[in-house]
């Protein structure tokens, strides 16, 4: 029978294995009833995406019993994959990032599987590559990426250094069940693991490895070292994340030479404290480095989030004001500058391959396929691009040149299988060096580029529903648009409904509804894997800024106004 919340919460005062600290904390909420609640009525839930929330004691939070279970579990799954397994583990910046690493790796030792580990924070890019450089069997990288701070992860990664795909997870989560309890974790002393070669701390040769990777992905190498980039004015923030060193080395390798960095966000600090959110999808985010720009002049901003895997980038508009780009417009400008330059080069292969998320603007799709490039459609999470990227190894059919999503996730380059916010910084920074050295701006080439493929417009909103009764919401929501899909919307007719919950178009079944609009337009309604909230994308295409603005406004407030009745 199922122990209810305030059962667990006595179980947890009583239980010997749990430490004092943690107790004390326990203590501390005695008699809320709400609280108890909120961190006993159910296990943190490990999905496909591996493990995130809220720091805390608790069923329901991360903490380092919840950590070492799911790493028990995942030990148990690699010893039935193969002999002889060994991992990769890296962190970010947040608060205990260090200590969960550490104990991962220490549970991992004492199963007798040597664990590879980091001395201080990483991006989880370079985790993704040690994986696939080392020949490891998989990979653990704790981080939050973008969240707010009092959360911290756990994401698990397979031999390929892609993140585990449904079919992965599904016996991943199926061993972790069968860990019975926090006793049935076993685990070593850090003195221990070293003792016994099962814990190996990497160095700066795998970090120059990694580097060395990114720059290998330069498209016109010649222009950087006739000083192209050195005439770039940069402004990075790695908002107090693990991008500081590596973006910095690999632009200044790759020869940028004029690189501006926001001191006050510069050095890691789990709290975030110069910001409401550590996320480059947030305009606020970008406040202090557009206050420097303005100072040194720069030609380009970019930021990244704390474990560098996502990359935002602000340009000068045709007024001379800094903008923010969306991720689907960074990525479009990316696209574009890889295809065209390839083709100049006559290096654009014929089975070239561009791959994009549904929820992803269709822009990119459009520029791609005008270079003669194939493109593919995942699900949001970039490990179905990876997971398509692996599937191309040893084939003829597709050739890998960039994958992308909306939330500002990018890659090119076969070396990692995630998004890398370190190569986007290498790629949106070279492009705008060669576009000033032509006299024009990204913003310029942006108004070039919907003037030949039309205006694309998308826009993103989220409504954050905490605890049991929002995600009782988020399902009323989901349900509420599933069972009565609207015949019109904003005045247009809906011409298809997409619900992927069964697997559509060979994709792995998920909780996603979009609908598609007969003049082009499209919406689409997700609930998150990461935070408590639902997510709705929408996107529209005009004739010009003016014609899409509109619409896209039309489009967003009809949506919004039954979602919000419901939330």
């Amino acid at each position: 029978m199922m122990k209810s919340p305030q059962e667990l919460y006595e179980a947890w005062l009583g239980d010997p294995g749990i430490d004092e600290a943690t107790k004390e904390e326990l203590r501390s909420i005695a008699g809320k009833d709400a609280e108890i609640e909120d961190r006993f009525y159910r296990d943190l839930e490990f999905g496909t995406g591996g493990l995130r929330g809220v720091m805390g004691a608790g069923t329901n939070r991360m903490n380092r019993y919840v950590i070492g279970k799911a790493t028990q579990g995942f030990a148990e799954y690699l010893l039935k994959q193969g002999p002889s397994p060994s991992v990769v583990i890296a962190h970010d910046s947040r608060h205990n990032s260090d200590v969960f690493s550490l104990e991962a790796a220490c549970v991992l030792a004492a199963n007798g599987i040597k664990t590879y580990l980091f001395r201080s924070l990483r991006p989880t890019p370079q985790l993704s590559f040690s994986v696939r450089h080392l020949g490891a069997a998989g990979g653990i990288v704790i981080t939050a990426s973008h969240n707010p701070p009092e959360y911290n992860g756990y994401k698990v990664y397979a031999a390929d250094g892609c993140q585990l795909v449904p079919h992965q997870a599904e016996q991943v989560i199926e061993s972790i069940r069968g860990v019975a309890s926090f006793d049935a974790v076993k685990r070593l002393s850090q003195a221990e693991a070293e003792a016994k070669g099962l814990l190996v701390w990497l160095g700066d040769e795998d970090d120059q490895a990694f580097v060395d990777a990114v720059k290998a992905q330069v498209v016109q190498p010649e222009m950087l070292r006739r000083g192209a980039g050195d005439a770039l004015s940069v402004v990075y923030t790695p908002l107090h994340g693990a991008g500081n060193l590596p973006v910095r080395q690999v632009l200044e390798q790759a020869g940028f030479g004029n690189v501006h960095v926001v001191w006050e966000q510069e050095q890691p600090n789990g709290a975030f404290p110069t910001v409401k959110s550590p996320n480059p999808e947030e305009h606020d985010a970008f406040k202090l480095a557009i206050e420097l720009a303005d100072q040194v002049g720069a030609d380009i901003i970019i930021g990244t989030d704390p474990d560098c895997d996502r990359m935002g980038s602000v340009v000068k508009n045709d007024a001379g004001e800094y903008v923010v780009l969306t991720g689907n417009q960074a990525g479009a400008i990316m696209v574009h500058y890889l295809l065209s330059n390839l083709k100049e080069q006559g290096k654009l292969p014929k089975n070239g391959t561009v791959i994009k998320t549904i929820v992803t603007s269709q822009m990119g799709a459009d520029i791609a396929q005008s270079f003669g490039c194939k493109v593919i459609d995942t699900l949001t999470g970039f490990k179905y691009i990876g997971e398509q990227m692996t599937k191309f190894e040893g084939s003829d059919e597709n050739v890998f040149l960039f994958g992308y999503e909306e939330s500002y996730g990018y890659l090119t380059g076969t070396y990692a299988r995630d998004k890398d916010a370190v190569v986007a910084s290498l790629l949106i920074s070279e492009a705008a060096a060669y576009y000033k050295s032509l006299g024009k701006t990204l913003y310029d080439v942006l108004l070039e580029l919907y003037r030949q493929y039309g205006t694309y417009l998308e826009k993103l909103e989220s409504r954050t529903l905490k605890g049991k009764d929002g995600l009782e919401k988020i399902g009323a929501i989901m349900n509420d648009w599933r069972s009565n899909p609207p015949a019109e919307v904003a005045g247009v007719k809906v011409e298809r409904v997409l619900d992927y919950a069964g697997g559509l178009d060979g994709l792995p079944p998920e909780n996603v509804l979009k609908f598609l609009l007969a003049d082009g337009s499209w919406f689409c309604l997700r609930p998150s894997g990461t935070e408590p909230k639902i997510k709705l994308y929408f996107a529209v295409r005009g004739d010009d800024l003016d014609a899409a603005n509109a619409s896209l406004g039309r489009l967003v407030s009809s949506v919004m106004e039954r979602v919000d009745a419901l939330a």
